[in-house]
């Protein structure tokens, strides 16, 4: 009998022993609140499979030792009330021992208080948005996956649908607080390698924190259905030391500036019809073609065409207002933020005359300046 029960115990642990090791265990992630996370997991699962191993075997012994065929009588009672006690008491007491360590690590998850870095993280169809408080500092994050490989017109890479052409660059042992939210749709950030996965509700602010240990790439995405291209919102996160991340942030910092004074020079450039055109081009396919499709037809229903569009060919105040405001109530978001004053002229002047709307419209980042003003 007790090599049976050590068989029994072999066959239930062994299991989970190999388990830590393979991906298809939760990950021990790079924080002291995931590591604390996986531990408590790895735990309850082992308190799980040990009272598995001792139902099982008390009921498969009783089963065995008072079968019929070796003459077993059932016995004739209805209650009684030491057993009600102990099935009572030990499961009470199992629960305790559980619930007391998950309570100190979810009341840590909680507390963002004393934050050496506070990132604003606004999600929105389908891209993230990170500000870096009080430093000037802020940048969308846009899958980078080529078209062809989602289209399956070239060969999928090692990072499909999980990389991005700006990452969120944070310092290691450094309190980073998160401020969670969203600008359209429910959306959810979420990072297993920190233990950190929260809803961005439009019109709310969730809180979270992580405080890394290593450095490294690490990777994640939207966990909350918000819409068609949900799969194509990813999430990755640079770890550098505190001493490059101020190196890069100082960097950062030169760029917006000078992003500030090309901004401030192009609206004194005359592009020529073919340069915006070719440059609108490269705009719509990173920005636009996901919703209102590469060739402009859209989605019947859910992102309207382009090509033949009231808009598209109507007046081109009208026009440039729909792409730098946006379109409160749709799927249409603000481009004003996300793309220079050029870029929006770039796209707008590719739209008005691909597809066959040839309307001969040509639009200068002066227009979309003053557009609004």
């Amino acid at each position: 009998m007790k090599q049976l029960l050590y068989c029994l115990l072999a066959a239930v642990y062994a299991p989970s022993v190999w388990a830590t090791d393979t991906p298809l265990n939760m990950t021990q992630g790079v924080t002291r609140i995931s590591h604390e996370v996986y531990h408590l997991h790895m735990t309850i699962f082992y308190i799980c499979c040990a009272i598995g191993v001792v139902v099982f075997g008390i009921m498969f012994y009783a089963m065995f030792k008072h079968r019929k065929s070796k003459g077993a009588v059932a016995a004739n009672f209805h209650e009684s009330t030491k057993v009600e006690i102990l099935w009572t008491v030990i499961p009470f007491l199992i629960l305790i021992g559980m619930a007391i360590p998950a309570t100190k690590t979810l009341i840590d998850m909680e507390d963002p208080s004393d934050a050496d870095l506070t990132i604003k993280i606004t999600g929105s169809q389908w891209k993230w948005h990170y500000d870096y408080f009080n430093e000037g500092v802020g940048f969308y994050s846009v899958l980078s996956t080529p078209r062809e490989q989602i289209e399956n017109q070239a060969a999928k890479g090692e990072f499909y649908l999980k990389e991005v052409d700006k990452p969120l660059v944070l310092p290691t042992n450094k309190k980073i607080r998160f401020l969670v939210t969203s600008d359209d749709v429910i959306h959810s950030w979420w990072m297993p390698a920190f233990a950190v996965k929260k809803d961005a509700n439009p019109g709310f602010i969730n809180e979270a924190w992580a405080r890394i240990d290593e450095e490294g790439t690490f990777r994640g995405q939207c966990a909350e259905l918000c819409g068609k291209d949900h799969g194509f919102m990813p999430i990755v996160v640079k770890a550098v030391s505190p001493e490059a991340f101020d190196t890069w942030l100082t960097s950062q910092k030169q760029a917006v500036a000078q992003a500030a004074e090309t901004a401030k020079a192009s609206l004194s450039k005359t592009l020529t019809k073919d340069e915006l055109f070719a440059k609108g081009e490269q705009v719509y396919m990173a920005h636009c073609a996901a919703c209102h499709q590469p060739n402009g037809m859209g989605l019947p229903g859910v992102f309207p065409h382009l090509r033949a569009s009231p808009v598209v060919i109507g007046p081109v105040e009208h026009h440039i207002s729909v792409v730098k405001h946006g379109v409160t109530g749709t799927a249409m978001q603000s481009f004003e933020k996300q793309l220079t004053a050029e870029e929006i002229a770039a796209v707008v002047t590719y739209e008005r005359n691909a597809w066959g709307n040839d309307t001969g419209d040509v639009v200068q980042a002066v227009d979309v300046s003053n557009q609004g003003q």
